[in-house]
């Protein structure tokens, strides 16, 4: 029998297991990205985002400039609200 996983739902993350969770799902997205898998990579991201958004200024400096960038400028250009949704051409 498989051991329980003690996962938590992201709205209980607090603190330095907020940025971890952030750090994980940007870095997620961006392998998803680099495999060419835009539907999933999309997903992670806007869960990454939202992480983000909760994060504090203080919190937001911990994660990699590297990770910031990617999800706040890079991936904004081809995600971005003024791209085609998927599914509709």
């Amino acid at each position: 029998m498989p051991a329980k996983k003690n996962k938590k739902r992201d709205e209980d993350l607090k603190g330095s297991e907020l940025v971890k969770e952030t750090n994980r799902r940007i870095r997620l997205a961006r392998a998803f990205w680099d495999a060419r898998n835009n539907k999933a990579c999309r997903r992670e991201r806007e869960r990454a985002l939202a992480l983000y958004e909760r994060l504090t200024p203080e919190q937001k400096e911990k994660v990699p400039q590297t990770l910031r960038v990617w999800l706040r400028y890079r991936s904004e250009k081809y995600f971005g609200p003024h791209r085609t949704a998927p599914g509709k051409h």
